[in-house]
């Protein structure tokens, strides 16, 4: 059973990029989520957030990027989790408009 996470810091940051806004004109958005958050909980947090009705969440584990750091050492950039969030007919996230 998973940790209760409060529905506020399920959802870290929208996505902005230019696959995520073509995505938004069918009522798909794109978020980092909680690594430790489920389905269950991304949707609860995005009808609390947003106050949309959800009708499909997808996930996606992010594995971070190899960078080399400092003297060619190699260091890697943090994993993460992707929630790609579709909406009932008839809703919509204006957070993304004009972007």
């Amino acid at each position: 059973m998973p940790k209760d996470i409060h529905p506020f810091a399920v959802v870290r940051q929208p996505i902005i990029t230019e696959k995520s806004t073509e995505l938004a004109e069918q009522g798909k958005y794109v978020f980092e989520v909680d690594p430790r958050a489920n389905k269950l909980q991304i949707r609860e947090a995005i009808e609390i957030a947003f106050s949309v009705q959800v009708r499909k969440v997808n996930v996606i584990n992010v594995r971070g990027a190899t960078r080399r750091i400092g003297r060619g050492r190699p260091g890697r950039e943090r994993d993460w989790k992707k929630a790609i969030i579709t909406l009932a007919e008839g809703y919509e996230i204006r957070l993304f408009e004009g972007v």
